[in-house]
């Protein structure tokens, strides 16, 4: 919900693609900071205290919204600040889910999870250009703060198993996780695969400049675009939770990021609002076929000790692919235009799936099993 008001915000304000950019940023830098640290916490630490500490300061950043009356500088501090929080309390959610359900469970909690994790960040933004529409920014940022209130105490309520004993050949290094990810043949080319696809796939960057300036709409027509990849992924959801795993897993996630390319290139070059709306929605469910693969792929094969580190790892490629691709959508629609900008996204998008599929034979023959 911050990311749509913001956005708005920040452009009414400046009419800065540049400024749209680098709300990507100034969130991907804490991650970049504190990612190793934060998993090397989840792996040490009281995982349910870490969620509770990190949403004090969700809820701190979201007060400073509330009353930052659109001050670039006061917006970039408490996107900083809800960023680093959100580095440290990645990994420990992520880790803990195994201790919250019986073993035989897990891999239908993981789909879930994932599908409830994807939901909820692009139905966010969807809900936030209707309230956009409806009563303004801040009403959206007051909103976002009952919201992580909520969330608060739900973590309070958190009762887990108890932890496997953690045994490590060195439970103490910060680069252990590294390590893992570097070593295993599937793990690395699945998350680098999001990394390279996503990062130049970024149009929902741009959705406020598509909404003005293109298919010349305003803020309703915004909240019906941000809607769009909501609907997707709740859509592919709810199909994923009650349907068995594809058996080529692999050739799967492959063809999703691919279609996921497919659909960021037709939106580029689309006038139509409902056209534009129906290639968002098509992003939305492809990306959560990806998230549901990827998650599973990387919980089902990574032990309890390493988990909060290896999820670490796995957030500073996912926020350097959804934050940075924020930016190179910035950037990019700042020197050449907004259009080339997507458009160019998504074959770049394609031609990575295409490098992926003939040089990771690993990933191209996963079969979903851990």
């Amino acid at each position: 919900m911050m990311s749509v008001a913001v956005s708005w915000d920040l452009y009414l304000a400046t009419r800065s693609a540049v400024v749209l950019g680098n709300v990507g940023f100034v969130q991907v830098a804490p991650f970049l900071l504190f990612a190793l640290w934060a998993g090397h916490f989840a792996d040490r630490r009281d995982r349910r205290a870490i969620l509770l500490v990190t949403q004090t300061v969700v809820l701190c950043a979201s007060a400073v919204l509330i009353g930052s009356s659109q001050s670039v500088v006061l917006i970039y501090s408490a996107l900083f600040l809800n960023a680093a929080a959100r580095a440290f309390q990645g990994p420990a959610r992520l880790a803990l889910l195994p201790h919250l359900v019986a073993a035989d469970a897990l891999g239908n909690a993981i789909t879930w999870s994932s599908s409830a994790q994807e939901i909820a960040s692009v139905s966010g933004p969807a809900l936030a250009g209707l309230i956009l529409a409806a009563a303004g920014s801040r009403t959206v940022y007051l909103t976002q703060f009952a919201c992580a209130t909520l969330a608060f105490v739900c973590f309070y309520f958190i009762r887990a198993h108890a932890a496997a004993p953690r045994e490590s050949p060195d439970p103490r290094s910060l680069l252990e996780g590294v390590r893992f990810v570097r070593r295993d043949p599937l793990i690395l080319p699945a998350i680098s695969l999001d990394l390279f696809a996503v990062l130049f796939g970024g149009a929902v960057a741009l959705l406020p400049i598509f909404a003005v300036e293109i298919l010349h709409t305003g803020a309703r027509g915004l909240g019906w675009l941000r809607a769009a990849p909501s609907l997707g992924a709740v859509s592919m959801a709810l199909f994923q939770s009650h349907s068995a795993r594809p058996k080529r897993a692999g050739l799967a996630l492959l063809f999703t990021v691919a279609g996921f390319g497919a659909a960021t290139i037709v939106f580029g070059v689309s006038r139509s609002l409902w056209l534009s709306f129906a290639m968002l929605y098509c992003t939305g469910a492809f990306d959560n076929v990806s998230v549901v693969l990827r998650q599973s792929l990387v919980q089902t094969r990574t032990p309890d000790y390493l988990k909060g580190r290896v999820l670490a790892v796995q957030n500073i490629f996912i926020s350097c692919s959804n934050q940075l691709g924020a930016v190179e959508s910035g950037w990019t629609a700042g020197w050449f235009g907004p259009i080339p900008s997507v458009i160019g996204g998504g074959i770049a998008t394609i031609v990575i799936v295409s490098a992926f599929a003939t040089r990771a034979r690993a990933l191209r023959e996963w079969r979903g099993r851990p």
